[in-house]
């Protein structure tokens, strides 16, 4: 089987959850936006901060993170060396590229493991304020996590096949 074909499809489907990504992340900063002026509102306008605001807060900061981080990774607008990769031979060029999408699926990996881990050693925690689970802090970073493999695997195939990956925003 030809890798094409198998990228084409990778393709279509990262496309899709790279800008689903994005809209998540859009989402939970706009919210994030609302919760803490309403935070700020409450506590200063009428000396009643809602216990909760805090720590929604920081669930939609840790999904702004992961999600805005995650489709970055599909667009390649993460923070590179690329004058010090432009410079060399066409064969370290690759190699190199190729080590970094290798070095991404590692840290992919890591989150998904480590958020996995986490998030079932405290699934029978909850966030007082909320009353849900702790593993709903976690679930951003596994989520994250499980989509930059699968664009670090559409990029490997990529440069194997010679095909630029189209970024979701073009």
């Amino acid at each position: 089987m030809t890798t094409a074909p198998l990228l084409e499809r990778l393709s279509a489907l990262n496309a899709v959850l790279a800008r689903w990504a994005l809209y998540i992340a859009c989402a939970c900063l706009a919210g994030l936006l609302a919760v803490v002026v309403y935070g700020v509102v409450m506590r200063y306008a009428f000396n009643d901060a809602p216990a909760y605001v805090e720590q929604v807060s920081l669930l939609l900061v840790i999904s702004v993170a992961m999600f805005a981080a995650s489709a970055g990774v599909r667009d390649t607008t993460h923070i590179g060396m690329d004058s010090l990769v432009a410079i060399v031979p066409a064969k370290v060029r690759l190699a190199a590229k190729l080590l970094v999408q290798v070095l991404t699926i590692l840290f992919a990996l890591a989150l998904i493991l480590g958020g996995g881990e986490l998030a079932l050693s405290l699934r029978g925690d909850t966030i007082p304020t909320l009353g849900i689970s702790e593993a709903f802090r976690y679930a951003p970073v596994v989520l994250a996590g499980i989509a930059i493999t699968l664009f670090a695997i559409e990029h490997i195939l990529a440069l194997w096949t010679g095909k630029e990956v189209v970024r979701s925003w073009h």
